[in-house]
């Protein structure tokens, strides 16, 4: 056990460092060094070590760096060599005789500015450690990236020399077509001239001959051209290399824009984080649209991810889902990025459809700080395992008249019997409402079907409201409306569902 050595790798027992020994953090929270996980990943998965959880990974370099290790391995460094070197202390005997209380007090003052410095000075130094290890990991990446870049080219070379090859057989096989045709057109004119037997003879016997050979050139051109490996590796290099284009930015070049940092003192991490958050509002809108931003969850079942996508300038957050992970992905966690939804105002969409086809999306404003909303946000991304994706529709009340609603959300069994709570208390302060588009509780804040929602399609008449109202439909009522008037309103389905992502 290696429990009284935090300072080094539990695999290879070596102390970490700021290159091959680089701490990093696995998602099932274990600590190792970077060579060590690299010599782990066998055929893109890595078992941890320690738990043998299994990960997905090609490199080391995907998985955080453990700035905490590395800190705690310069702190534990620091008290060595504070140990090595520290000289036994005189005895205090007290302040020298004859230096009067206004020279001691300026003594005192001086010594506290000095130890406020010292203390400066740490934390800088601290922070300048955390900024090279930052820096090291960047040129990481860009040795990665470089390799990557090689190795396209080295692809791209290897598909020219085909290409060259299949070309330089084109054109002999073309000067023997023409040779061919040449003969066959000069057999042509000879027969037209023919006199004698003889002559009729000899030039059938030629004509024959040659007929034999343009046969067996047309016979091999059909069997060698083209070449299936030639033609498929350039259309696929040629694929690999146009997306890596596509993915570089209009931006190429290296002196940038200038950054304002805010105040001088902020620390330097936090002025990186600033510079890094100017990346091109295009290149991320590329990505986006490409499909290649996912947002993930792990748990001891696997991996689910979600689709991240663009429409009308407003960013939709899908469920989570078991499926396979787009190439070239890049990946956010789920945690990171609806975290700070659950607690705030949020829109929420479901897209009805019904006939095989998606008829529409409907976006729903959730009511901030109410447990039944932050449910609902829940069941649209499917951070929980459970997705109001494919439920159905149950049933309609009050068809055609004041208060019609429609029922839905049985994410449980899709009859009307299921929706179970996802939060142990949904207790809250919740609105009233009489209005069209009104989002409630069909059971209510308790009950085995409180899971399950309802929105209101026309207004109530009276006095009488709804009650347990955590949102409204904000757009696309029209399209719950057709699916109340639709022959058989169970036919209706959440084709998809998730929520709005703040720009």
């Amino acid at each position: 056990m290696m429990d009284n050595k935090p300072e080094a790798c539990s695999v290879c027992f070596n102390d970490y460092d700021d290159n091959r020994l680089r701490p990093r953090n696995l998602p099932c929270g274990h600590t190792f060094c970077s060579q060590c996980i690299d010599n782990a990943i066998k055929n893109g998965q890595l078992p941890c070590p320690s738990c043998r959880s299994q990960h997905t990974a090609t490199a080391a370099t995907q998985f955080p760096i453990s700035y905490a290790v590395e800190a705690l391995v310069r702190k534990l460094k620091n008290i060595q060599l504070t140990t090595e070197e520290v000289v036994p202390a005189k005895p205090y005997e007290g302040p020298a005789r004859g230096i009067s209380k206004t020279l001691r007090s300026l003594v005192q003052e001086q010594k506290n500015i000095i130890s406020s410095l010292i203390t400066s000075c740490e934390e800088v130094l601290s922070q300048l450690g955390e900024y090279r290890g930052q820096l090291g990991d960047w040129k990481t990446h860009h040795l990665q990236l470089q390799d990557k870049l090689y190795a396209l080219v080295e692809q791209n070379k290897s598909a020219m020399k085909l290409l060259e090859l299949e070309d330089t057989s084109v054109v002999d096989m073309t000067t023997q077509g023409e040779e061919g045709k040449t003969q066959l057109q000069v057999m042509v004119g000879n027969l037209d001239t023919v006199n004698t037997l003889q002559e009729v003879d000899t030039t059938i016997d030629t004509a024959h001959e040659c007929k034999m050979k343009v046969e067996d050139w047309l016979r091999k051109c059909q069997e060698i051209f083209p070449d299936v490996k030639t033609v498929h590796t350039s259309v696929k290099v040629q694929e690999t290399i146009r997306e890596a284009l596509e993915m570089m930015t209009t931006e190429t070049s290296a002196t940038a824009d200038p950054v304002h940092l805010g105040d001088t003192a902020s620390s330097i991490m936090n002025k990186v984080q600033e510079i890094t958050r100017e990346i091109p509002q295009k290149h991320l809108t590329r990505l986006v649209e490409a499909g290649r931003v996912v947002a993930v969850q792990e748990d001891q079942d696997g991996r689910r991810s979600a689709r991240i996508t663009l429409q009308d300038g407003l960013l939709y957050l899908h469920p989570l889902l078991r499926q396979p992970m787009p190439a070239h992905a890049h990946t956010l966690q789920e945690s990171e990025v609806v975290g700070v939804l659950e607690s705030s105002c949020t829109l929420a969409f479901l897209d009805l459809g019904w006939a095989g086809s998606t008829r529409g999306r409907v976006t729903i404003r959730l009511t901030p700080d109410t447990p039944l909303a932050r449910q609902f946000v829940l069941l649209c991304t499917g951070q929980r395992g459970h997705t109001y994706r494919n439920t159905k529709l149950l049933q309609v009340m009050a068809k055609g008249q004041p208060g019609e609603y429609v029922e839905g959300g049985d994410y449980e069994s899709n009859d009307g019997k299921g929706g179970a709570p996802l939060l142990s208390d949904l207790q809250g302060q919740y609105r009233r409402s009489a209005w069209a588009g009104a989002v409630w509780a069909m059971g209510g804040q308790e009950g085995p079907r409180c899971a399950q929602f309802v929105i209101t399609t026309r207004d109530c008449q009276g006095d009488y409201q709804w009650s347990w109202v955590f949102g409204d439909v904000v757009s696309g009522l029209d399209v719950v409306r057709a699916a109340v008037n639709h022959s058989d309103i169970t036919e209706v389905t959440v084709v998809d569902c998730g929520v709005v992502l703040p720009l």
